[in-house]
């Protein structure tokens, strides 16, 4: 988040609103602000600008497109000044959703869906393990995702409008 922009009651109920469906109508969300329209814009484009609002988009189902296998990988390097050169070749493999630098045993970790065990299997020996400074991997599968969802914003500001103070 910016430095420089301090999020007010207003603009978090419009990220409220906005993470919970990004297709809510500036008008929908201004009703409950008591502002108009053009006035829930101006807010939207500043959070862009402020780099907040990172984007919206729309969340496909992976089983809906044959990837039956979610995974994690930890990744451990042989050399750790070397992630960004890691990351990048990574980066190019389409499988790989996510990617971590993190603290613990392994140096990274990644999130990839595939098709089926050996799908997995030909990424991790073929693609990952083959990459320079990846020293050794540790393949995770999930067998279910229990939720998924985009980080917390304080939306009870609209119910205390609603409500006149009241929860």
């Amino acid at each position: 988040m910016s430095s420089q922009y301090e999020l007010d009651e207003m603009d978090r109920i419009i990220l409220s609103r906005l993470v919970k469906d990004a297709r809510t109508p500036y008008l929908e969300i201004a009703r409950d602000c008591g502002v108009s329209g053009a006035a829930i814009h101006q807010r939207v484009k500043k959070l862009e600008d402020a780099g907040i609002i990172v984007g919206s988009t729309a969340l496909v189902k992976p089983s809906a497109m044959g990837f039956q296998l979610c995974a994690f990988i930890n990744l451990n390097l042989s050399e750790n000044n070397k992630y960004p050169e890691v990351t990048a070749s990574l980066k190019k493999i389409p499988e790989i959703v996510e990617c971590h630098f993190i603290t613990g045993r392994s140096t990274m970790l990644v999130k990839l869906y595939c098709t089926d065990n050996a799908h997995l299997m030909d990424i991790v020996l073929k693609k990952i393990q083959n990459i320079p400074y990846v020293q050794s991997t540790e393949t995770i599968i999930s067998l279910d995702e229990a939720f998924e969802r985009q980080v917390w914003v304080n939306g009870n500001e609209t119910k205390k409008r609603k409500s006149g103070g009241k929860q």
